[in-house]
């Protein structure tokens, strides 16, 4: 398993250096709520309808009117409430990062968890790209990568092994998150695009594969034997499979049943 260093630096040689969410903290808090189970392409044209968003702005506008701003980004009145909590919390802070750079990232954390609406996912997403906190964002994207390359560890093992890795620096540790999402929108979303990856030498599922082409199982041999002979229904291949390989040919190589023998089985049935 490579290091964090190495696998931050295997993806930025890919993809280039990594951008930053954005310079506005209130901007990261507002869009990090809207993109809660929705697509990004959403939350930028959202946010271009709306145009300037700021806590001011947005704790003057009726609970209604907020709804209907970022109604196209789906659940808009859970969503609403937790954005107008959100511009109330920093609120307190009198809008202020300098002053929210007083309190401990842990303390900071919990306040933030204390938002109807703020999830832990949420909670370092603000943390790391508002404030620039050393917090690694453990997401799908990164789960689905780290298991891939052999490290099915739950999230606490996952943000250690970040965040101890790229020396606790919030920079590395939001360009680590970005560069990872990148690379799961690019290659490995749920169906891996494994061709050309940069860290196709480390990844179970690649591996897998290969070793089912230099090994094929029963299904794989069927396959490659009825296809010449036709598009054939997979519930014939499923309810004449004891017919077609019984266990004395599991042994055997590709084609080793024979195709005349398959034919008679499926032949009456097509």
């Amino acid at each position: 398993m490579l290091s964090a260093d190495q696998l931050y630096y295997r993806l930025e040689t890919e993809y280039g250096e990594p951008g930053w969410w954005s310079d506005d903290p209130f901007t990261v808090m507002f869009q990090s709520v809207l993109v809660q189970n929705t697509a990004w392409t959403s939350v930028v044209r959202t946010c271009g309808h709306i145009g300037g968003i700021s806590p001011e702005r947005i704790t003057s506008m009726s609970r209604e009117e907020l709804e209907d701003l970022i109604r196209p980004c789906g659940f808009a009145r859970s969503k609403s409430a937790a954005i107008r909590d959100l511009a109330e919390w920093f609120g307190s802070y009198g809008n202020d990062p300098e002053r929210v750079a007083d309190v401990p990232t842990d303390e900071l954390r919990t306040e933030l968890l204390t938002i109807r609406g703020v999830g832990e996912e949420t909670a370092d997403t603000i943390l790391v790209y508002a404030f620039r906190r050393p917090r690694f964002v453990v997401d799908a994207y990164a789960r689905r990568l780290m298991s891939r390359l052999g490290c099915d560890q739950d999230d606490g093992a996952i943000r250690e092994y970040f965040e101890s890795g790229l020396g606790h620096d919030a920079l590395r540790l939001g360009g680590m998150h970005r560069l990872i999402l990148e690379h799961g929108i690019a290659r490995c979303g749920k169906r891996p695009k494994c061709d050309a990856c940069p860290l196709s030498d480390l990844c179970m599922i690649r591996s897998e594969r290969s070793q089912r082409l230099a090994h094929p199982d029963v299904r794989t041999v069927l396959v490659q034997i009825l296809l010449p002979l036709g598009d054939v229904p997979q519930r014939l291949v499923e309810r004449h499979r004891p017919h077609l390989c019984g266990d004395e040919h599991l042994g055997d190589p590709p084609g080793a049943c024979d195709g005349l023998r398959l034919a008679h089985y499926l032949g009456p049935e097509r």
